[in-house]
């Protein structure tokens, strides 16, 4: 017996556990699960580690669990099938697998040892326990290094393999990497909404010639935000398409012309006149012209931002800043010309990189989550003995049946003939 299995049985004896009966207690209910988990900080990366995990946890008649940091399962992903056979344990979200509670296994002693474990199945204490085998490491919170929680794969001989803690653990550090990049996210944002007060002042002290600076946000959100000397206003979904067009024609345009790009239907130009307007007093005096239809201030749009990283080289910067489609609601034309050679131009510069990390990066994201191209391009650079490459080609897989390029395969275990295959 290995030395952690054995140090984790003399714990649970000590424990007093009855490894003929120890069941996981149920600790949440379901109402309390759902505002529980909505509240937690690795809700923010769930949708992430089920990406790239869950699916091929399923994939191979597995299940992927998350839970916190006393071993309350969170979330419980899997094939119908398996979940119920896992509620046959008791597996199932809501429910405490702290290795004091029911002895050793994979979430429980993870979290005791602070460390990435794998507990075949002759290995857990708890005798119901014998035919599942699992893999489990914390999530660190970025900054502190406190545990948030724990992930896990369970399941059966598909998991007794080296290959699968090592896929599990890259999943938790790339977890930790996403947690940290959105901390950042949230420091910069909250810096930027700080920011206008103080250049307010500034420009008190400024050359009458100084221009305000108009800031449009309207990457991955279902509406346009403007912030201007400090106010921030969420236009609707018409006066965001029309700031999303006039943003990129600082020459201004007419109102023939806006309402082409506005409007999928022919409309009378006063019906646009009658928009800006509203839009004119929305945003206040000295932000939009007429004759032609044209924004005073300096124009710093998310959107425009990528495009200008794209043009000059700096693709990390684009990937960092692409936060999802330009208005992905909108059926404006011109709003939705602009979205896709954005989107087809960030594409296009990835799919020529050598740069594996920003392929990864994209393909977490949720705007290229579902994206063959990119996907096939992340597996064919990295290494084929890296843990990542496996998620790479799962994800291909899926794709290629999802899209229709290959039919639906059965089933089998994960076995180590299939991934030497790969």
């Amino acid at each position: 017996m290995r030395t952690l299995v054995a140090q984790s049985w003399k714990r649970s004896a000590a424990a007093g556990i009855d490894a003929d009966h120890a069941e996981a207690p149920l600790r949440l209910e379901h109402r309390d699960l759902l505002a529980y988990r909505a509240s937690h900080p690795l809700s923010a990366v769930f949708p992430l580690l089920h990406d790239v995990l869950g699916r091929a946890a399923e994939a191979s008649d597995c299940v992927m669990a998350v839970g916190d940091d006393h071993g309350q399962l969170l979330w419980v992903c899997g094939r119908p099938d398996v979940l119920r056979r896992a509620e046959g344990i008791n597996f199932v979200e809501g429910t405490s697998w702290g290795e004091e509670l029911i002895g050793t296994n994979a979430p429980g002693t993870a979290l005791r040892l602070d460390a990435p474990v794998q507990i075949s199945s002759r290995e857990h204490f708890n005798v119901a326990y014998k035919p599942w085998s699992c893999a489990a490491a914390p999530i660190h919170h970025p900054e502190t290094g406190r545990i948030l929680g724990v992930v896990d794969v369970t399941g059966g001989d598909a998991v007794d393999l080296p290959q699968t803690l090592a896929l599990v653990r890259s999943v938790a550090r790339l977890a930790e990497s996403e947690l940290g990049r959105l901390s950042l996210q949230r420091r910069l944002a909250s810096q930027e909404r700080v920011g206008p007060t103080r250049r307010a002042t500034r420009t008190t002290r400024a050359p009458r010639t100084t221009r305000p600076v108009l800031v449009l946000r309207g990457l991955g959100r279902p509406d346009c935000e403007v912030v201007l000397a400090g106010r921030t206003v969420r236009l609707s979904p018409r006066h965001g398409d029309v700031m999303a067009v006039l943003a990129d024609a600082p020459e201004g345009v007419t109102a023939e012309r806006l309402a082409t790009e506005v409007h999928e239907e022919e409309v009378r130009p006063s019906t646009t006149r009658a928009q800006v307007t509203r839009l004119r007093a929305l945003l206040g005096p000295g932000v939009l012209e007429s004759r032609p239809y044209r924004l005073v201030p300096e124009v710093r749009a998310d959107w425009l931002e990528v495009a200008g990283s794209l043009r000059a080289g700096r693709l990390a910067e684009a990937v960092r800043s692409y936060r999802g489609p330009l208005l992905p609601e909108s059926t404006s034309p011109g709003v939705a010309r602009r979205r896709d050679a954005l989107e087809r131009d960030l594409v296009a510069a990835l799919l020529a990189s050598q740069d594996v990390e920003l392929l990864t990066a994209a393909t977490r994201s949720g705007w290229a989550a579902d994206d063959l191209a990119l996907w096939e391009r992340q597996a064919a650079l990295l290494d084929p003995g890296s843990p990542l490459r496996l998620a790479a080609l799962s994800q291909v897989r899926r794709l290629r049946i999802e899209y229709g390029l290959e039919p639906a395969p059965g089933r089998p275990p994960l076995t180590r003939s299939r991934l030497g295959r790969m």
